[in-house]
């Protein structure tokens, strides 16, 4: 589902801070893996999340998506592909439009727009069904601005309205870390039920390593923009917390 070959990434070349973000990195991911990416600050995680959804291009190397090169594709031209949930629980949403609307615009992200655009009855029961599966008691709440609600309840929403419009690949860049530990268990626990609900191919960058052991198939530890370590399947299973905490000895 996404290969990238031989990627590079430096960052004001030719500069006295000059900077290699990813060195020369192959990566395989499949369909339908769950592949979390842990390392320090600086190791070149979130860059690598920036080059897979098109938000920064790569140097050198190739980028390819469910079998299309999109080495030199903008975000925007990615978004059929993909959808991304971000950090900060204000990035995912339009705080000043209501939960229905929200919806209805992550309904349409890869759609063309029209003036025939609406929120119809049938539409409205479709949302409320879905909103009603976190059990926060905002199913009836779906015409107050999303902007009123907590960073917990909006990250929740976001994931719902990522797969409102079709998309084949969710990126999480550390989702719960400006969450209280009870949202940010209740948006791990929801991100985990989407991707194997949908069969999605994901990838989370984290820094909790207790997230990293108990979420994903396969499991990528990063430093100086290199891949470190690439553990998966029943290795991965059986990967015990003091083993991860040693990664970072």
């Amino acid at each position: 589902m996404i290969q990238l070959i031989n990627i590079h990434k430096t960052f004001n070349t030719g500069k006295p801070n000059q900077v290699t973000a990813i060195n020369n990195v192959d990566l395989d991911i499949k369909t339908g893996e769950f592949v979390v990416i842990v390392g320090s600050n600086g190791s070149g995680k979130t860059t690598l999340l920036n080059l897979v959804s098109g938000n920064i291009l790569p140097n050198s190397g190739s980028i390819t998506i469910d079998g299309n090169n999109v080495t030199r594709l903008p975000e925007y031209k990615r978004s059929k592909w993909i959808a991304r949930i971000f950090q900060n629980p204000l990035l995912g949403t339009a705080a000043d439009l209501s939960i229905i609307d929200n919806f209805r615009l992550a309904a349409l992200r890869t759609q063309a727009k029209t003036l025939s655009i609406g929120k119809n009855d049938q539409f409205k029961s479709l949302v409320k069904d879905r909103i009603a599966t976190l059990g926060m008691g905002l199913e009836d709440k779906t015409e107050q601005p999303i902007g009123t609600l907590s960073g917990g309840q909006r990250q929740a929403l976001t994931l719902l309205m990522s797969v409102m419009d079709t998309c084949k690949i969710l990126l999480l860049d550390e989702p719960t870390a400006a969450l209280d530990p009870r949202s940010a268990e209740n948006v791990l626990r929801l991100a985990d039920s989407l991707i194997k609900e949908y069969q999605l191919t994901a990838i989370l960058v984290t820094h909790n390593l207790k997230d990293a052991g108990n979420y994903g198939s396969r499991i990528i530890q990063m430093g100086e923009g290199e891949i470190l370590k690439d553990v998966s399947g029943v290795e991965k299973q059986s990967l015990h917390q003091n083993e991860l905490y040693s990664w970072f000895g």
